[in-house]
């Protein structure tokens, strides 16, 4: 049976159809506006089938082509699976060449210009607009949404320690013991914000504020016999007001954190099930998005964070590190020392298949991966056991015989 081809070929003008012999079998123009074309070109150039090519293919059909070619993989496998037409590959074509050299003419032709030296003008416009449109669909990524939100929050965390030094310091000149009993910063500043001056740290007001009984009895009694000066009113109301800034940015922290795993559970779902939702965006902010993480290989994923020691041990021959932050998950930092590097290596292979799933797949196995992974662990586990102590049995004591002789004694017969 005799297959004929036709070669599809998009461009700004539009999508064109020709023969085996290189003429114009179909074409379908695009609508003269450059927003619209260049929407049309980037969603060519992902493999989606605009509303121009069922048109030229079915056109095309009816002519007695039954075989297309296409110069765009990822198009052609959209068109066979939703036309149901069997296509080719070839890229580049020879007559997607000769068309791009001859495109003046074949715009005058299609009638899509009516003198050549207009296309340059179209070209220059529709390409500064697929460049705008891919720069905007590169920003609209919602990974990168979770990259700014993780180093907001390393942000967040590095103000707040600062600020709650520097509260613990002012503060302790009029109440300096309170700065070894409370060790939460957040709890701190909410003592001193709701109490302000030491003789109002009685147990029943502490108590109040959610602390416990024992804790609220230490902080009463130590107030009461505190050691530090005086301060004035003024005083006692500018710490107050900073504490109140930094409950506020304690709120604002929580808020980033649920941010956080919303935005984990819609862009990386596999990976936050198996990770946690804050060390997977750990993960995609320090490789610089979920694709780039997609692309690394496990061995890579298992060292992130640990780059100063892993440069360190190529450069002084020092021992490599087994772990980078993966270490924060509970199956790696719960494990045995002698075991870390292990389940570290078979905890980062789960994650390099969850971080491509939802790459590149967006299928859920997640609760697969996990329970794979726990699997894998134990039998671990099993296989190396934790070894029995060794215990020192007594010895004997020596009994002590008669001492020979010094070799000096012998020489002299003494």
């Amino acid at each position: 049976m005799n297959v004929l081809k036709a070669t599809v070929v998009t461009s700004v003008l539009g999508v064109i159809g020709f023969g085996e012999d290189g003429k114009i079998a179909a074409y379908k123009l695009f609508s003269q506006n450059t927003l619209e074309i260049a929407a049309k070109l980037v969603d060519i150039d992902a493999g989606k089938n605009v509303s121009e090519i069922p048109e030229v293919v079915k056109e095309l059909k009816e002519k007695g082509f039954t075989k297309f070619v296409f110069e765009n993989p990822a198009l052609s496998r959209t068109v066979q699976a939703q036309l149901n037409v069997e296509v080719e590959v070839v890229s580049p074509s020879e007559v997607g060449e000769n068309f791009r050299r001859k495109m003046g003419e074949y715009a005058v032709q299609t009638g899509f210009v009516k003198d050549a030296s207009e296309l340059s003008r179209w070209i220059h416009d529709v390409s500064m607009e697929v460049s705008q449109l891919k720069v905007r669909k590169a920003t609209e990524k919602r990974d990168l949404m979770i990259v700014q939100a993780v180093q907001a929050l390393d942000d967040m965390d590095k103000t707040l320690n600062l600020i709650s030094t520097r509260i613990r310091e002012w503060y302790g000149l009029h109440f300096p013991e309170l700065d070894r009993l409370v060790e939460k910063h957040e709890v701190y500043a909410n003592l001193v914000k709701n109490l302000g001056r030491k003789k109002d740290f009685t147990q029943e007001n502490i108590e109040k504020l959610g602390i416990s009984q024992n804790k609220a009895a230490q902080i009463a009694k130590a107030a009461a016999s505190s050691m530090g000066g005086e301060l004035k009113d003024q005083d006692i109301i500018q710490i107050q007001s900073l504490c109140s800034c930094v409950l506020g940015l304690f709120e604002e922290k929580s808020s980033t954190e649920k941010y956080i795993e919303d935005l984990m559970e819609e862009v990386a779902p596999n990976t936050s099930f198996l990770s946690g939702a804050t060390l997977g965006a750990r993960l995609i902010a320090i490789a610089g998005g979920l694709m780039n993480l997609a692309k690394m290989p496990a061995s890579t994923i298992q060292v992130l964070g640990a780059e100063k020691a892993l440069f360190r041990s190529l450069t002084t021959g020092a021992r490599p590190p087994k772990h980078g932050i993966i270490f924060q998950h509970a199956l790696v930092h719960g494990s045995n020392r002698r075991l870390r590097g292990k389940v570290a290596r078979i905890f980062s292979g789960k994650l390099a298949i969850a971080v491509r799933t939802d790459a590149f797949s967006g299928t859920y196995i997640g609760d697969k991966l996990k329970a794979d992974l726990e699997k894998r662990v134990d039998e671990l586990q099993r296989k190396y056991p934790e070894p029995k102590p060794k215990t020192h049995e007594k010895r004997p004591p020596k009994v002590m015989g008669k001492m020979k002789p010094s070799r000096r004694r012998r020489k002299h017969g003494r």
